[in-house]
């Protein structure tokens, strides 16, 4: 067994320039590394040649698609994705002696790197009321007493069942099932906090909430804007997709708040080019934009493209497209007139010339995607610039056709799929209604709650049990402080997890930790050997096998656990057969296979190489709106705005960092080394507020008048951000995002615009104006 480290590790900064290109041969070495320092030689190759291949294990990092089988390397991986099915595949144990070696409120001060690092759980624990450690407790006690919980409450309603994007479709099923036949529709997930606000603006104006783009269809653009994304290191495969696409010819527009490595230039490591050569150059304009400016860009090309079709009419927009295909084009050509151009540029930061020179991009493109991710989500106005970037793509049919989109980057391996299989407070009555046609109760029609109204009905004493299904739910939620303590205020807080995390470290009045397998693991069920299927990015559902042993002859599935908690809870309620489900997950796919659209026959199509690709129904020209078209929309012209002597603040992951949880201290593509608590600044910035580098300052966001919130203990760093944004890591900061401050209509945070002054810690409680 690998022996974990004892003690954090020591901080450390140093800082050297920023790369100028991602992957190469030093991205296989850190891989290999960091996989060896977790496990043996013989689990790290099970795991990295069986991973993204057919019948193989799904990496259980993002969500980017496969390439068809017969196109897939025999190293189908990238650095992060053989991290963090290491991470997961660890020799590493957390057994009960850990748990006595180290009380709860200790565990409580350690850093998330230092609790991941300890290794996989291994058996049930149970943290008693008053008690300060957790203890082992069997299967058959642990779920009785989380069963007996539920069924004390006074309403369904009371109770949140909350799930992370690792989670298998089959998982996801039983327990959007398990809940609903329980009473509530209280299933909060990671996307709240991540792309609710695609799911949103796509669902009003496409009728789906999903992307409609292939890899192919990247592979044959013209045009690819990657916009608030930072593919080099949350969707490292993706920048093999980009490669691809500028060999064919494509030209990429990044827009982001600061340059990011892979978007400069990629060395694929599969690829001489790669190894010994200069790799690709990935963007061939950098728009270097302001945080939350991209509404304000989309008018401004917008307008331009109006602008452009006035000049030369019936040769810039798809006129035949938009009469047959859309509805409101009018009403939104007028009202994109209206948006001054003093306006966009204070919301840009951009002269104009340079968004001429992106509708000029355009205008020699026939067929463009756009791709985003949480630079455009996480933000107030994330629905609105959502809905711009459909009429920018609408304006010149640059939908349902070959090689163009909307292409929302999800990060997590199975989020999208979740969402299929009915993870969401308020899913459609279409889905309701096939669920009571196949098991004969009536699932709740009331929307239930979202991850941020979850929090507060905890704060508030409406819900009183938390029952989270993977993830991380207290570091992945905003405001920190709040989060905290309203999950303290459950009577039970409940986790199904594979490694120790800062969630099974605030409990409420009793607390669980139900250790699950992971998704590398063989998973053999009273049938025989399972396998669970996923949904990517791309809308194809296909299969993922577990491969090594478990880490625990104790551990149950995630579909198990949540099986046998059904059938202690419900008592037989509405006769849904767990027990069956539990022995043979094909069961459970039978049952999806006439609840969920395009999932029919779902066991013989999902074993087929590649799996299934579920329809999108606007790539056969079907738009499922209101109107029976898409929808042009008028958005009003919005900016995020700091006052004088503030910044905006985006928070972002680390380079060795997947979701909440690093792998370690540093981020060297933006060339931080040994610490994690740096605020990178724009030297401008620095030289106007008086702050010189390796300053030593507090985080203290504004919010609402006189509410302030602190994370302490920051070292400034100077970073070609743009002037008047600051970046620093998450979840760190999240302690700075108030749970009030979320993007209109989805409710979801706005971790990518939070105003903060930089105090120097020597002036700590001395207020904004200092000594």
């Amino acid at each position: 067994m690998k022996k974990p480290p004892s003690r954090e590790p020591d901080e450390r900064l140093t800082v050297t320039p920023p790369k100028t290109w991602a992957a190469g041969v030093p991205a296989v070495t850190h891989a290999v590394e960091y996989s060896l320092e977790e496990t043996s030689v013989r689990r790290t190759g099970v795991t990295l040649l069986t991973m993204n291949q057919v019948d193989g294990i799904d990496c259980p990092g993002c969500a980017w698609a496969d390439p068809s089988p017969g196109h897939r390397h025999r190293n189908e991986y990238c650095e992060n994705g053989a991290k963090h099915i290491n991470d997961e595949a660890t020799s590493r144990r957390v057994t009960a002696g850990f748990f006595r070696r180290h009380p709860v409120s200790e565990l409580g001060r350690r850093s998330d790197l230092w609790l991941n690092q300890q290794g996989r759980l291994t058996e049930p624990m149970v943290k008693r009321p008053d008690a300060d450690h957790y203890e082992p407790i069997s299967w058959h006690d642990a779920l009785g007493l989380l069963a007996d919980e539920l069924k004390a409450l006074d309403s369904p309603d009371e109770a949140v069942f909350y799930t992370s994007g690792r989670v298998s479709n089959e998982a996801a099923f039983v327990l959007q099932l398990f809940a609903r036949a329980f009473g509530t529709n209280n299933l909060p997930d990671c996307s709240n906090m991540c792309h609710e606000s695609s799911g949103f603006a796509l669902h009003e104006t496409l009728g789906t909430g999903k992307g409609t783009v292939s890899l192919e269809d990247l592979h044959h653009a013209d045009l690819i804007f990657v916009v608030g994304q930072n593919p080099g290191s949350n969707h490292p495969r993706q920048l093999a997709a980009l490669e691809q696409a500028k060999l064919n010819g494509a030209r990429i527009i990044a827009v982001n708040t600061l340059p990011e490595a892979g978007l400069l230039r990629f060395k694929n490591p599969q690829k001489a080019r790669g190894v010994i050569g200069r790799g690709v150059r990935i963007a061939d304009r950098f728009v270097q934009i302001r945080s939350g400016g991209d509404l304000a860009l989309f008018q401004g090309v917008n307008r331009l493209l109006l602008e452009a079709e006035d000049a030369r009419p019936g040769t810039v927009l798809d006129h035949a497209f938009i009469r047959s295909h859309t509805s409101g084009f009018e009403e939104f050509a007028q009202h994109a007139r209206t948006i001054a151009w003093d306006d966009i540029l204070s919301a840009t930061g951009l002269p104009r010339e340079e968004i001429e020179d992106v509708r000029d991009e355009v205008l020699r493109s026939e067929r463009v995607i756009v791709c985003w991710a949480m630079g455009v989500t996480q933000q107030r106005h994330a629905v609105a610039t959502i809905r711009e970037i459909v009429n920018f793509l609408l304006l010149r049919g640059n939908l349902g056709k070959a090689g163009a989109g909307a292409c929302p980057v999800r990060g997590h391996s199975n989020v999208q799929g979740d969402r299929t299989m009915g993870i969401w407070e308020r899913m459609p009555d279409s889905f309701l209604d096939a669920l009571h046609s196949e098991f004969g109760f009536d699932p709740p029609r009331a929307h239930g709650l979202d991850s941020v109204d979850s929090i507060k009905a905890m704060r508030q004493g409406r819900v009183k049990v938390f029952l989270g299904v993977a993830g991380n739910f207290v570091r992945a939620a905003p405001d920190s402080a709040v989060t905290e303590d309203a999950m303290r205020r459950c009577s039970l807080t409940a986790h199904i997890s594979t490694k120790l995390n800062r969630s099974h470290t605030v409990c409420g009045r009793t607390a669980l930790i139900l250790p699950a397998l992971g998704r590398t693991e063989v998973d053999t069920q009273a049938t025989g050997e399972q396998f669970v299927t996923v949904e990517n990015s791309m809308s194809e559902v296909h299969t993922s096998r577990g491969r090594l042993e478990p880490a625990s002859k104790v551990l149950l599935s995630e579909v198990a656990i949540l099986c046998r908690l059904a059938g202690r809870t419900l008592d037989g309620k509405a006769g849904i057969p767990w027990d069956e489900f539990e022995a043979d997950y094909g069961a459970i796919r039978d049952r999806i296979s006439r609840v969920v659209p395009g999932l029919h026959h779902f066991n013989r199509r999902v074993v087929r190489p590649g799996g299934i690709r579920l329809p999108n129904p606007v790539n056969e020209g079907v738009y499922p709106t209101a109107a029976g078209k898409a929808l042009f929309t008028c958005n009003a012209w919005e900016m995020s705005h700091a006052p004088e002597g503030h910044l905006l603040l985006q928070t972002l992951r680390s380079h060795d960092q997947w979701n909440t949880i690093p792998y370690t201290d540093s981020d060297r593509y933006r060339g931080i080394h040994g610490s994690r608590r740096v605020v990178l600044v724009n030297p401008q910035d620095m030289s106007r507020l008086g702050l010189s580098k390796g300053r030593r300052v507090d985080l203290v966001s504004v919010w609402g008048g006189n509410t302030e919130r602190r994370a302490e203990d920051f070292e400034v760093v100077p970073y070609p951000t743009t002037p008047g944004c600051a970046a620093a890591y998450y979840p760190e900061t999240n302690v700075l995002l108030p749970l009030d401050s979320v993007a209109a209509t989805s409710n979801q945070p706005t971790a990518k615009s939070i105003v903060i002054r930089l105090e120097p810690t020597e002036n700590r409680g001395l207020g904004p104006e200092g000594p």
